[in-house]
């Protein structure tokens, strides 16, 4: 055979390759549509239909007026934008044309570019350049309008931003087949064969979430809590319909008499501070000699529907409290206490001031948001014609999960949708495993009521801040908070706002307040354990100051992780050294943590 017959017949066979992926492609496209419009005829008919759930039009038609009454503002920004077009277009004209050594032009609306270009093709070849050069300059000439046209209330200009952001994020080229050279590469590389894999990796997604698309952020069977995450020993030695109570094993012989009891979001999953022993902030405490209890707190589903605010208050945090004393056979204890688990605390503690209960020896809070003010991006999504939409989502007694984990994604929507969707259904690559991005996938639901009353009370009302905030009839607020506080925000926080954390610490005047800036963001600012050698925190004694800002010009600085520095202030406050005790030594033990709440999984049947 010839080297031309053999060239015929290897290019013969990768068509027919080629072929057959495409048929496959085609195949797995059609399965794609009849599961989703299956899960489509499975939705009641006749619901509610809205056309702006998110409230999103009043927003916009503002903008809009904003824009038309500062004419000349809009004409001088559209002139700039078209001269910077112009500049971008010679150079790529000089590097279509094979000129070397062209540099790009330095153009005010220059948007960085992301790691989402960083294949070579996207510098290297002209066109796909331009393509890349275009967008980021047009991405950000509109982002920049968008914020700065006219006079707007600050926060309808942040939620034209926010929506903005997320168009803007959507039109990223690389997230197009046909514009994106490293898939087109991949493509004609594999022959298809990268096709074939996502699609059938979004099959997998869309049949995981019933319908609706879960894309996968990490490889799904990789971890399994109690197994490889969650894993430090001990008991739960109590639960009710809520919660789970966990005593975490000593791990050394004496321990500190007061006791720590944490108590995490339930908008997810309280194993974020155990997700494995490197990082593990239960196992690094109980080894620092802390008697250490978790509330693991149910998944709830339709028989949570009654539940509200103050059942997390009372059948969780207040029985928890309770156990944890009479386990422990002592009279005080300290609580720490995680975002949305600090708003509770928060309110708790407050309601505890006025009874005049001295149980609580410190509290601790991490990015515990309490004065809604300026809360974050979170509340761009929250208003009362939006609320009225969620609470017909929740008409089974609970907002479903997947509701949950949607909202949380749109924040980081280039990283947690957009990445995932090139790099698992164009490029048919399995997203790696990641311990971090399992817990973020493993979302919970949230009683109707417990939401309704979240959304409404502190988002929307800012009640809390207010003094408006009633607990069992008794109205409490900030200043009813006593004793020590150890307060920690995140600098990079986009869930709770560093600011905003350090207003809610200002206005507890009864407490003795320790604030804390952590660097980093929400997860990984608190998650730090010392052996990391990461990032750093602020410290400034002086809470005097009206704002973050000012208090932040007087802080210390500290390399390194917060916790050795929160050890020393809680053991100051933890009493003589006793004999450690096993989990359960009074109440008994009911099972091995993790135990079986935190096991539930929304999307496994």
């Amino acid at each position: 055979m010839t080297t031309e017959e053999e060239t015929q017949d290897t290019l013969s066979e990768q068509g027919h390759q080629m072929a057959t992926n495409m048929a496959e492609v085609f195949d797995v496209s059609g399965r794609i549509w009849q599961t989703f419009l299956e899960a489509q005829m499975k939705q009641p008919v006749g619901g509610p239909v809205h056309p702006d759930p998110l409230n999103t039009f009043p927003t916009f038609a503002e903008l809009y007026r904003t824009m038309w009454d500062n004419p000349q503002e809009v004409a001088d920004k559209t002139i700039e934008f078209w001269s910077e077009q112009a500049a971008l277009w010679q150079t790529s004209m000089l590097k279509l044309m094979g000129a070397k050594d062209v540099h790009d032009p330095e153009l005010p609306h220059m948007k960085k570019g992301d790691r989402r270009f960083a294949h070579k093709e996207w510098s290297e070849n002209a066109l796909f350049d331009y393509i890349k050069q275009s967008y980021l300059l047009t991405s950000g000439w509109v982002q920049d309008t968008v914020g700065t046209v006219g006079e707007m209330d600050p926060k309808e200009r942040k939620k034209a931003a926010f929506y903005t952001r997320q168009f803007v994020e959507a039109m990223n080229p690389a997230n197009f087949f046909g514009l994106n050279p490293e898939v087109l590469e991949a493509t004609v590389d594999q022959k298809g064969e990268n096709l074939v894999r996502g699609l059938k990796m979004m099959l997998a997604d869309l049949e995981r979430g019933k319908g609706k698309l879960l894309i996968r952020q990490t490889d799904m069977d990789a971890f399994e809590v109690g197994r490889n995450t969650a894993v430090s020993e001990g008991a739960v030695i109590f639960q009710n319909e809520i919660m789970q109570l966990i005593q975490y094993a000593p791990k050394t012989e004496k321990v500190r008499s007061k006791p720590l009891l944490i108590i995490p979001p339930w908008i997810n999953k309280y194993y974020v501070l155990d997700l494995n022993p490197k990082k593990s902030m239960v196992k690094w405490l109980v080894e620092q000699g802390h008697t250490v209890f978790m509330i693991s707190w149910v998944n709830p589903d339709h028989r949570h529907r009654d539940k509200t605010w103050d059942s997390y208050l009372f059948e969780g945090a207040v029985t928890a409290i309770d156990k944890v004393l009479e386990e422990t056979n002592q009279k005080s204890l300290h609580v720490a206490s995680y975002c949305i688990g600090g708003t509770l605390t928060g309110t708790l503690l407050a309601w505890l001031g006025k009874q005049k209960d001295k149980r609580i020896a410190s509290s601790t809070f991490f990015t515990a948001q309490l004065d809604f003010e300026d809360a974050g991006e979170l509340q761009i999504m929250v208003d009362d014609q939006t609320l009225n939409v969620i609470d017909e989502e929740m008409d089974q007694g609970y907002m479903p999960a997947n509701k949950m984990a949607e909202a949380f994604n749109m924040l980081r929507a280039n990283d947690l949708i957009w990445g995932y969707v090139v790099n698992n259904y164009m490029l048919g690559k399995d997203p790696f495993p990641f311990d971090l991005l399992y817990w973020n996938a493993d979302s919970t639901a949230m009683p109707a009521r417990v939401h309704h009353y979240y959304l409404d009370e502190f988002y929307i009302k800012n009640n809390f801040a207010k003094g408006n905030i009633q607990v069992r009839g008794e109205t409490v607020t900030l200043a009813d908070i006593q004793g020590p506080v150890y307060h920690v925000a995140t600098k990079e926080d986009h869930i709770a706002p560093v600011a905003s954390v350090y207003r809610g610490a200002k206005e507890m005047k009864k407490a003795d307040v320790r604030f804390i800036m952590s660097g980093s963001g929400h997860i990984a600012g608190v998650v730090n354990p010392p052996v990391l050698e990461k990032y750093q925190f602020w410290t400034n004694p002086d809470m005097s100051h009206a704002t973050l800002d000012d208090w932040a010009k007087d802080a210390e600085e500290t390399a390194g992780s917060w916790w050795p520095d929160w050890d020393a202030w809680l053991k100051k406050r933890s009493g003589r050294l006793i004999n450690a005790r096993e989990p359960g030594a009074t109440l008994g033990v009911i099972e091995p943590a993790p135990g079986s709440y935190v096991k539930v999984r929304f999307d496994k049947d």
